[in-house]
């Protein structure tokens, strides 16, 4: 077989954690598999560089020695535990020396410049995987292994210049992987490769957004035409809900590439939707695994025919921390582009609009959104359009949750709606909004937030999802 394995940020967390990465590796690499290796930052670590790159705009030179001191010493200490030989830890050290101490001189740039730029806040987001991958090949060349380290800009993956969520250019960036990584990996060396990072055409550093390693993990998979690609991370694959709420919650063996876009974008512990555009088109399929019970199999993502099941509902997910925004104005009815209107001031101040539902009246509109952003959201919305003849009220409510009930079989199977909702009006509680899309995988209802966790179990009892 031939995979492209990621490993998250937690399964590289710990010095011990990328031993065992090490030892995963090189298990399958002496098995007669050829292996690519795509690494997420320890984790932690993106989110801090984040963090002082903003802060380094107001800050000064003390606080940024601090924080590349202690980010320094985090990283010698993984390097210690997972690689046992001195010389190779010696090689690894010194590398990361030499990474921490650009990093801190990009700091101290924007430190004296006072501003960061979207250019220069994906450079200093590169420098988490940059610091992780040599750890993790250090890791196996202890092991014996053959292997080598590559940035995403040195295996060849191509972006447009969309700084903070860049493109992959596909089809030069497989001809690049091809040329650079598919040699080696016939040959049986194991490159280790920067999650999240590439490059523009003119090489400069960019990263490819939120999933970004898992998105580097297909692109890899695709351009190599590799028979799978495994996420490697700390839960045993995709469950049927959160085994927080249920702890009789299932791992599902399986599912289409459909299924698990809509549990991503729903919290659940899966790949991106924007991670799975490459492999869907491939028919590449995709596991989620765990890598502190690697004997699991984890859940399959493939192709809808590949991913049958009897079962029309497949899983139900609570998402939290959401807010509903209403807006209502008779002047809406009727009126071409007042939607449009709304969407544009939420969208030009980065509000992203998680759900929407309507009525054919047209005199309202309600909007769930992240409940850090409600205050934003009422504030533009009311200076952009109350008293201008077409919106009359903005209101939100910050005490509600979204329940999501997902299956592909939903779609043509007659009743599924209506046995949820019963089921949410015998627990008693009241429903304040619905979406459905015309895919029919995603029903999507919003209840007070009290009432959330009661309406996920009530629903996950009623479609034996425990039996899944």
């Amino acid at each position: 077989m031939k995979i492209v394995m990621k490993f998250g940020g937690t399964s590289v967390g710990t010095g011990e954690n990328i031993r065992h990465v090490a030892d995963l590796v090189t298990e399958y690499a002496k098995n007669d598999c050829r292996v690519a290796v795509v690494v997420s930052a320890l984790a932690g670590v993106t989110n801090s560089l984040m963090e002082v790159a903003c802060q380094a705009k107001k800050s000064d030179a003390k606080h940024i020695e601090a924080f590349t001191k202690e980010l320094l010493q985090k990283h010698l200490k993984a390097i210690s535990i997972a690689i046992k030989s001195k010389v190779i830890q010696k090689e690894v050290n010194q590398i990361t020396e030499n990474t921490i101490s650009e990093l801190e001189k990009v700091l101290t740039g924007i430190c004296y410049v006072g501003e960061l730029t979207p250019k220069s806040k994906d450079y200093v987001a590169s420098f988490g995987e940059r610091l992780s991958a040599p750890i993790v090949w250090g890791a196996l060349k202890d092991h014996k292994a053959e292997t080598q380290c590559f940035t995403g800009k040195e295996a060849g993956i191509v972006t447009d210049s969309n700084f903070g969520e860049a493109e992959p250019l596909m089809n030069y960036t497989t001809h690049l992987i091809r040329e650079r990584l598919g040699p080696i990996v016939e040959k049986g060396v194991i490159p280790i490769v920067t999650g999240f990072i590439a490059a523009d055409q003119n090489g400069v550093v960019t990263t490819v957004g939120r999933g970004g390693s898992d998105y580097t993990a297909t692109i890899l998979g695709v351009a190599l035409s590799v028979d799978e690609v495994w996420i490697w991370t700390d839960v045993d694959g995709i469950m049927t809900a959160d085994p927080r709420i249920i702890p009789s919650a299932r791992m599902l063996p399986e599912l289409s590439y459909q299924e698990a876009a809509e549990m991503a974008i729903f919290g659940a512990k899966a790949m991106h939707p924007r991670a799975l555009e490459p492999v869907i088109e491939a028919k590449i399929p995709v596991r989620i695994r765990s890598t502190m019970h690697s004997e699991n199999l984890g859940t399959l993502i493939t192709d809808a025919d590949s991913a049958k099941s009897t079962s029309a509902v497949k899983a139900v997910a609570l998402i939290k921390d959401v807010a509903m925004v209403n807006v209502n104005g008779a002047g809406m009815v009727g009126a071409p582009g007042s939607y449009a209107k709304v969407f544009d001031v939420l969208g030009k101040n980065g509000i992203n609009i998680m759900m929407v539902s309507t009525a054919v009246s047209e005199a309202n509109i309600s909007m769930i959104i992240r409940r850090s952003l409600v205050g934003r959201a009422l504030s533009t919305l009311e200076i952009a359009l109350l008293g201008r003849g077409t919106v009359s009220e903005v209101t939100a409510e910050d005490d509600v949750a979204v329940v999501a009930v997902m299956g592909a079989n939903m779609k043509g199977t007659t009743g599924v709606a209506s046995r949820i909702f019963a089921t949410v009006a015998n627990a008693g509680i009241n429903i304040r909004m619905i979406a459905q899309g015309s895919s029919e995988l995603n029903i999507s209802f919003v209840v007070k937030e009290k009432d959330g966790a009661a309406v996920v179990r009530a629903i996950h009892k009623e479609f034996a999802l425990d039996k899944i």
